[in-house]
């Protein structure tokens, strides 16, 4: 769009009430403001302004232009602010909660170099496995794993994230490998907090129900029953890479492993993001890259 100046020159004199107020504000005489609006409604075709020796008013046009052109300036002085805001240290207290194993692995070490980085922010983890209502309980940031359902919070991925159906090798050597979904009812399946495990089938993602005589809401407990060899255990690649690198545990129903799960970094929506979630969010993704 062009002439910007005569744009800015009407929302400055609407907003003073005058012409010389507005050429105050923009540091240029009044009579060059007069000029630029009158420009404008000769660009326009319509008239903006009625014009007295006592005061001047908007006429219909004027109030529905000025009601728009308002918004495009304010909206260029929130991008100067946000611009302003993003060069600015990150300052005050970053709340950030997370899955217990996975935070403790590899989001701590990550927070404690950002930390080092900034060492006028404060930071309080709380790492945990239950659902977090983030904006309820005030966190600025969740690391999430898994599935993300909707909402209205903003997310990044940093990471890819499988689930492996394992077993202990010597439980293999006792009982038979099995190759179809149905063959679960034969093993004893150990459970964490959740009484389904989750496969692609069929190009869809099922929920698929499983029963045994162990549970329990811990992912190190669950991968340690598993090398003991009590059963198969569905757990995350973090948990069971170096088991399986080492021959210790063997993966099973590959074919049906789930694709579509990651770890996601969520956020709520703010017009402003502070400068502490958007450096850290930044910080964080980056340094996940290539590490899970």
């Amino acid at each position: 769009m062009q002439h910007w100046d005569r744009i800015e020159a009407f929302v400055e004199v609407v907003r003073h009430e005058s012409f010389a107020g507005a050429a105050r504000n923009l540091g240029v005489s009044s009579s060059h403001v007069s000029r630029l609006v009158a420009r404008l409604e000769t660009q326009l075709g319509t008239q903006l302004l009625y014009r007295t020796t006592r005061r001047l008013r908007l006429t219909d046009a004027g109030a529905v232009y000025f009601e728009h052109c308002a918004q495009l300036f304010d909206g260029f002085q929130e991008a100067l602010t946000a611009i302003s805001d993003y060069q600015r240290r990150p300052t005050g207290v970053l709340k950030l909660t997370c899955a217990t194993t996975f935070g403790e692995k590899f989001i701590a070490p990550l927070v404690n170099d950002f930390l080092a980085e900034h060492p006028q922010l404060s930071v309080r983890m709380d790492f945990t496995n239950r659902p977090v209502d983030i904006v309820d309980e005030g966190f600025d940031v969740a690391v999430r794993t898994g599935a993300l359902p909707d909402s209205s919070l903003i997310a990044r991925k940093l990471c890819p994230r499988r689930e492996y159906v394992v077993g202990s090798a010597d439980y293999f050597q006792r009982h038979p490998r099995p190759h179809t979904l149905g063959e679960l009812s034969g093993h004893n399946c150990l459970l964490g907090s959740a009484d389904h495990w989750t496969f692609d089938l069929d190009g869809q993602h099922r929920a698929w129900r499983v029963e045994g005589n162990w549970r329990a809401n811990s992912g190190l407990a669950l991968l340690d029953a598993v090398h003991k060899g009590l059963g198969l255990a569905q757990l995350p690649d973090y948990y069971v890479r170096e088991g399986l690198e080492r021959g210790e545990l063997v993966s099973v129903l590959d074919a049906h492993a789930c694709t579509h799960t990651a770890v996601w970094v969520v956020y709520p929506r703010h017009r402003h993001l502070s400068p502490k979630v958007r450096q850290f969010v930044d910080f964080l993704v980056a340094g996940m890259d290539g590490r899970a």
